[in-house]
């Protein structure tokens, strides 16, 4: 008769699985850091707080931009009209003229890079010919990524009390652009742009300062504060920063930094186990073949704090023996990740192929054995 089995595998492993998120001290009022790759969240502060997300929503703005030059709807080299509109924005500028064309390309560089209100405007008229329109579209797209805190009440991030995101949600955009656009992202790590013979260096400091950073995006608004949102890797391992609400440039360059820092030092990453891998086999009862590979279907990758690798375990759990018949992909068992006030993780193990049940003759011979030798028999 089959038995319930646990069978530790292996055990003093350094992995990586879900545990509660520090609140790190830190002088932001708002902020999270998430691992690139796993998802894994390893700061949080008021990370779901609805918040100005000030310059940093134009991550919005050129997500919407990427994506329509990706489908093939506007291309690079493609132009935009300069709007009276678009000329007369205030804040930080591109220094478009009305009546211009400007290329596309160079919209993209002068909102990441100069942070052009006026730039952002060009690019909402362009794609949806008016800046309501393409803030509306913003914002249904944005729940679409899994934004969903998120309003946009205009392309730039300019003061409007209902334009609001969270942390949060500008964590995860970030990670859907790098994901998403990987042949677009080195924009962000562009550290100076000139245009209409002005040029104007990246915001975001940290690119020039030796810590790995690539991008993305600053903001600042009185109601807001500063912020930045900030990726970066080393040794292979990428993650990404949004803090906001701290109270000067230097205190948003010197935070992040330290943040950043922090994160790569405490944290790693382990690749467990690929989509698609044998963990173990699983004895067939009266099958008519002794033993079945048990896979895991998605890729096990997790992220743990160095500190905390002593005592993880991962183990397999089903019943042993499997009784017959086994259909491919049949869940037959289940991958346990544990640790010391870690999160408890299960992965469903599933068959590799199909075992049939022995006919009549072959099951009675494999009872008469049971019965004289036993189950090890």
């Amino acid at each position: 008769m089959p038995l319930f089995l646990r069978m530790t595998i292996l055990a003093v492993l350094a992995l990586t699985i879900p545990f509660r998120a520090q609140a790190m001290d830190t002088n932001a009022q708002q902020a999270v850091m998430i691992d690139y790759r796993t998802g894994a969240v390893l700061l949080s502060k008021n990370a779901d707080e609805l918040m100005a997300p000030s310059s940093m929503s134009k991550l919005m703005t050129i997500y919407m931009l990427f994506d329509a030059v990706k489908r093939g709807a506007v291309r690079l080299d493609d132009s935009f009209a300069v709007s009276q509109k678009a000329w007369r924005m205030g804040g930080s500028k591109m220094f478009v003229k009305v009546g211009d064309k400007v290329r596309v390309e160079d919209l993209v560089r002068g909102i990441i890079i100069q942070s052009g209100n006026d730039a952002c405007v060009v690019v909402a008229e362009g794609l949806a010919h008016s800046e309501a329109s393409f803030a509306d579209d913003m914002t249904a797209k944005g729940h679409a990524l899994g934004l969903k805190h998120s309003n946009f009440k205009n392309a730039s991030g300019w003061p409007d009390p209902e334009h609001l995101m969270t942390a949060e949600d500008l964590a995860i955009l970030a990670r859907r652009l790098i994901a998403d656009f990987p042949e677009y992202y080195h924009y962000f790590g562009e550290t100076e742009f000139t245009y209409g013979g002005i040029t104007q260096p990246n915001r975001n400091l940290l690119l020039e300062r030796n810590l790995g950073v690539d991008g993305l995006k600053t903001g600042h608004t009185e109601a807001g504060g500063f912020g930045i949102v900030i990726s970066g890797t080393r040794e292979g391992k990428r993650l990404i920063l949004a803090v906001n609400g701290l109270s000067s440039m230097k205190e948003r360059i010197e935070e992040a930094g330290r943040l950043l820092d922090w994160g790569f030092r405490e944290y790693d990453n382990v690749a467990l186990f690929k989509a698609g891998e044998v963990v173990t086999e699983a004895p067939v009862w009266l099958g008519d073949r002794p033993q079945v590979a048990m896979a895991i279907s998605q890729r096990v990758e997790l992220t743990v704090p160095k500190r905390a690798r002593k005592g993880m375990k991962v183990a397999v759990e089903m019943m042993s023996p499997v009784s017959a018949p086994v259909a491919k992909g049949a869940v037959i068992g289940k991958l346990v990740v544990s640790g010391p006030e870690l999160q408890t993780l299960e992965y469903p193990l599933r068959a590799t192929e199909p075992v049939d049940r022995l006919g009549f003759f072959g099951r009675l011979v494999a009872a008469f054995k049971y019965i004289v030798w036993g189950p090890n028999g």
